[in-house]
């Protein structure tokens, strides 16, 4: 037993640092969103919505957030570049009534509009005001195993007219889509040469959903 000696007490690692970078490394999944085809519905400016995915160690970034417009709702269309095993949530958000008070998650239904809120989701949270970004919501992992598309509808919040999100985590494991691969290669074979376009274009936004 004398090699695990670690020269800290059972729980103490907190202090080397190893735990928070642990911590950070396991809410990586933004990285894994096809920013190309991110939506957010009825958020107040034009792709504020994407801001709140990012690194867990700046979620409390807060210049960088989501505002709803017409009302209380807001809808997020998040495509993965590959497959995704999704284990848990956070969401962040001001202590007061702009906080999303519920959160229904989705399954591979791209490009989701209000209207197809009215199905019945995968799974309905009830959220608790989180200014700091410290409550994580454990998803039922048998329904997100293989989650190639997710969609995030904030329905109501605690009474204020608009809803204000700073921060999702998503946290799980990510696997390459084969199936892709196929289709991006032959798209680059047939391509137009002359099409200069398509030179900032990377090749995860050429599938067609």
């Amino acid at each position: 037993g004398a090699a695990m000696a670690h020269g800290h007490g059972p729980g103490r690692c907190r202090c080397c640092g190893e735990e928070a970078a642990e911590r950070g490394a396991a809410w990586g999944l933004y990285l894994r969103i096809d920013r190309q085809r991110l939506q957010c519905l009825n958020e107040r400016r034009e792709g504020s919505g994407a801001t709140v995915f990012r690194p867990w160690e700046e979620r409390r970034d807060r210049s960088q957030f989501v505002e709803s417009d017409d009302d209380e709702e807001l809808l997020f269309n998040i495509p993965f570049t590959g497959s995704v095993k999704l284990k848990g949530v956070i969401v962040m958000g001001e202590d007061d009534g702009t906080h999303p008070a519920e959160m229904r998650l989705f399954r591979n239904i791209p490009h989701m509009s209000f209207d197809d809120t009215a199905k019945e989701p995968e799974q309905t949270f009830s959220l608790s005001r989180d200014p700091l970004g410290e409550l994580e919501y454990p998803t039922k992992i048998a329904r997100f195993s293989n989650v190639y598309h997710l969609s995030m509808h904030f329905p109501k919040n605690f009474g204020a007219e608009t809803t204000k999100i700073f921060y999702i985590g998503l946290k799980g494991e990510w696997t390459e889509a084969h199936r892709h691969e196929v289709t991006i290669c032959n798209y680059e074979a047939s391509a137009n040469p002359a099409d200069h376009k398509l030179e900032q274009i990377t090749p995860q936004t050429h599938f067609i959903s």
